[in-house]
């Protein structure tokens, strides 16, 4: 046993009773939930990770299962729930963190190793027992790395669906975005999408195993292939949705009734052709996929950004694996035009940092400004500045 905290901002389970500090979130009626369902589906332990379908590094708070279900509200973990025990594993970024804001149903595991996760769940689950997870939040490695941890442990590892935690959530999980999707002006793009589309096509038609198909699952490049924006996640201007790009038609599967107007129009301008992008709903991929790849086809992706739920959906022998697929390499090399767009942005960022520095020098000497109110200085002055969406992440300011 460790010695009694004599800290009061972080939680102390060894004392009688345990202290728990105003920041920590009781979990008991959450994890009683998920327990129950965990029974009805036979599962022994339940894995539950901080990632979206996406692998975004950001997430839109209805996917944050992780922070819902411990009360950890970091950006980085993992946690096991079995019947009668329950744990998480952050890095060090969070240490403190976590013993602020859970209650002591949880053990905290200072470590990030699948390794060490996969030590624990052998020890917590008997031989015989079912481990699950939600094939589409887990990476194709990460899925990987879990499988070859727990092979030949007598336990099996599996795929469930729906999300357990989706349904202990119930009601309470915050609605998904209705904010507008819109068009990307011409001035800020280089190139339109239809450009960018025979682009990728070419790059299909050149490649050896000459692909009929290119998957995109990463949030960033369907945006980045149509000229689209959405804000469904917090500093990203992303939206959910997936693209299949074959060599004759685009299917873009997404909540239609949020494209605008103008978005709508951009995207069905050349209907009927190869050209013109069928919207699809968004839950409607992994049928979509399964009905496509039963013909003579082979479906391009890249592994970083498609979670093993959806690669499960296509045969093997119909799959061309790279790391990044061709949308994400081609968004990577920017254009005469997207080059001095990030030049000017960084010209009116650099105002906006000297006008910042002019402030401090005049106001610190008042006494009147820490770091939080620093902080949200220069954010306004950043939004006084033309074009200006907001910061790329909430401000990390200097300490002391």
């Amino acid at each position: 046993p460790q010695a009694p905290s004599i800290r009061n901002d972080i939680r102390d389970c060894y004392t009688d009773p345990p202290y728990l500090p105003p920041t920590a979130t009781n979990t008991t009626a959450r994890l009683a939930a998920l327990r129950g369902i965990m029974r009805d589906h036979g599962v022994h332990a339940y894995i539950v990770p901080s990632t979206d379908a996406h692998m975004s590094e950001y997430i839109s708070k209805r996917d944050a299962r992780l922070g819902w279900l411990t009360g950890f509200a970091g950006s980085a973990g993992t946690s096991v729930v079995t019947q009668d025990k329950a744990a998480l594993w952050t890095d060090s970024r969070y240490w403190t963190q976590a013993e602020r804001e859970l209650d002591c149903n949880w053990e905290l595991q200072r470590t990030t190793w699948i390794e060490s996760i996969a030590m624990w769940i052998l020890e917590a689950v008997p031989v015989g027992g079912n481990i699950s997870l939600d094939p589409f939040l887990f990476s194709i490695d990460t899925w990987n790395s879990y499988s070859q941890a727990l092979h030949g442990s007598g336990r099996t590892l599996l795929p469930l669906e729906p999300n357990l935690v989706d349904q202990a959530w119930g009601d309470q999980r915050p609605p998904p975005s209705s904010s507008k999707i819109y068009s990307l002006p011409a001035a800020f793009t280089g190139s339109s999408w239809w450009e960018k589309v025979a682009g990728i096509r070419q790059q299909m038609e050149q490649h050896v195993r000459h692909p009929t198909a290119v998957l995109l699952s990463g949030l960033e490049e369907t945006a980045w292939l149509f000229n689209l924006r959405g804000d469904d996640i917090p500093y990203n201007p992303v939206f959910y949705s997936y693209t299949l790009l074959t060599n004759t038609n685009i299917s873009l599967f997404v909540e239609g009734s949020r494209l605008s107007a103008e978005a709508r129009e951009s995207l069905r301008s050349a209907c009927p052709g190869s050209l013109c992008v069928e919207l699809q709903e968004y839950e409607q991929v992994s049928a979509h996929l399964r009905h496509y790849t039963q013909g003579n086809v082979t479906v391009w992706l890249g592994t970083e950004y498609t979670t093993y739920g959806l690669y499960s959906v296509i045969p093997q022998e119909k799959l061309l694996e790279e790391s990044y697929s061709p949308v994400m390499t081609a968004k990577a090399v920017k254009n005469a035009q997207e080059q001095e767009l990030l030049r000017a942005a960084h010209v009116r960022d650099a105002v906006a940092v000297i006008q910042y520095l002019l402030w401090l020098e005049k106001t610190v000497p008042q006494g009147q400004v820490d770091e939080f109110s620093g902080a949200q200085h220069i954010d306004e002055l950043r939004w006084n500045q033309n074009h200006s969406r907001g910061p790329s992440f909430q401000s990390i300011s200097a300490s002391g």
